[in-house]
């Protein structure tokens, strides 16, 4: 059977199929179609730390130090030796960079390169007929999760847009901490005519509180951005949705950027704790943006865009402030060295596997067993525009690996967009 027919065959049975049912038949068209076996659909968990079978979650494979791991952090298929005979194979399962999990078989024989193109059309398959699943059942979130989700939490999770996303000019993941009892940080990020806009989102925690406030800030940014508004305009509703059903006795943190697609430039509003880096060529800038205030703060608060240029290569990280300002055991700030540091050591890591080090290197920073604050975090490896030679531009700055002091660098030029005036009104202090 040619490749798109077996393609079709899968998803065919997969759409008529209950959604809870999906293991069985992924398991029968596998077997029959490539006499596989020891077939497993393995799903990533809330923390990012483990793949759990999604007809079994008790049945548990660490990422770290695993080929399911391997398979899923790098998001190339991974080939061992099976334990009795044949080979096994771990194909990541996503949707257009989202990671949803990782597909499990053993096959009589190791896969010609042939047979591995074909197994990972049938894993991307497979991970769209997941994503639907997920629509209409609650058999994949119960299999992804090893506790309960506070009711705060759940409301966050429900308000992302996913794990990551993919185009040919970027690569975008993210991820929340304490992934079962997180509060009230989010991040979002959205794709539309040569524009991409991320954003994140810090509410200081209040259980149930402080989740209805980002739902609210969230929510009013994407209605502002569906209506075609630019993000100083996102942010300016935002606040006033806030401060409408608040007054000022509650306020939330921001920072949101846009990326034009085709140019490369970029802006920015930050309003509020959220802290934007960047690594070029082996070093952290800092783009010098203005404090300007919290969304609610006061009524009829105006904001205004900063512009920047973003280089082929750049790899841009925005966090929360239960990431940078976290202090050490000797007070110092996470986001003052040991960041800088990681973000620099982690430079070959994908997206998607930096978001986890990130949160890994919180908890050894703050010698943390469990993080007193929420913590988001945003990686975006900008590849240029569609188009645009692969090779990184070079800035003066040290190559990757740099020996140099992990003190970052402030003064990446940032000016005033000319499409967002001056309106700051009321500024904050930082």
């Amino acid at each position: 059977m040619r490749d798109a027919e077996l393609a079709l065959a899968v998803l065919q049975a997969l759409d008529e199929a209950r959604p809870d049912a999906m293991v069985a038949v992924v398991r029968s068209q596998l077997a029959d179609y490539l006499q596989a076996s020891d077939i497993r659909l393995l799903l990533a968990d809330y923390q990012l730390t483990a793949l759990r079978a999604i007809q079994d979650p008790d049945d548990r494979v660490p990422l770290r130090g695993t080929p399911a791991g391997e398979a899923f952090v790098t998001q190339h298929p991974v080939s061992r030796p099976a334990d009795r005979a044949g080979t096994t194979v771990y194909l990541p399962v996503s949707v257009r960079g989202d990671r949803l999990g990782v597909l499990q078989l053993t096959l009589a024989r190791r896969p010609a390169p042939a047979r591995l193109r074909q197994l990972s059309q049938l894993a991307a398959v497979i991970g769209y007929a997941l994503s639907g699943a997920t629509r209409q059942s609650d058999i994949v979130h119960r299999a992804a999760r090893s506790q309960r989700l506070t009711l705060a939490a759940e409301l966050q999770w429900q308000l992302l847009p996913g794990r990551g996303c993919r185009a040919p000019e970027y690569v975008v993941a993210g991820h929340l901490e304490p992934a079962y009892q997180v509060h009230a940080d989010n991040f979002d990020w959205s794709q539309d005519e040569d524009q991409l806009v991320v954003s994140i989102t810090d509410a200081a925690p209040d259980s149930q509180g402080a989740s209805l406030l980002t739902t609210l800030a969230v929510t009013a940014i994407r209605n502002a951005r569906r209506a075609g508004l630019g993000i100083a305009d996102q942010a300016s509703m935002a606040d006033q949705a806030v401060y409408a059903h608040h007054q000022g006795k509650k306020y939330i943190s921001t920072l949101l950027l846009r990326i034009d697609l085709t140019t490369g430039a970029a802006s920015v509003v930050r309003a509020g704790s959220p802290r934007l880096l960047v690594l070029r060529d082996g070093e952290i800038h800092l783009p010098e943006l203005s404090d300007q205030l919290p969304l609610g703060m006061f009524e009829g608060t105006d904001y205004a865009e900063e512009e920047f240029g973003v280089a082929t290569g750049d790899r841009l990280v925005l966090v929360s402030d239960g990431i940078h300002a976290v202090r050490s055991l000797t007070r110092q700030r996470f986001g003052d060295g040991r960041l800088p540091d990681l973000l620099k050591a982690t430079a070959g890591m994908p997206a998607g596997g930096v978001v986890r080090a990130v949160i890994d290197g919180l908890f050894a920073h703050g010698d943390l067993a469990e993080l007193d604050d929420d913590a988001a975090v945003i990686c975006l490896d900008w590849n240029g525009p569609a188009g645009a030679p692969s090779a990184r531009l070079t800035h003066g700055a040290a190559s990757r690996g740099s020996s140099r002091s992990s003190e970052p660098t402030r003064g990446l030029s940032v000016v005033p967009s000319p499409s967002s005036p001056d309106r700051r009104g009321r500024r904050g202090t930082g």
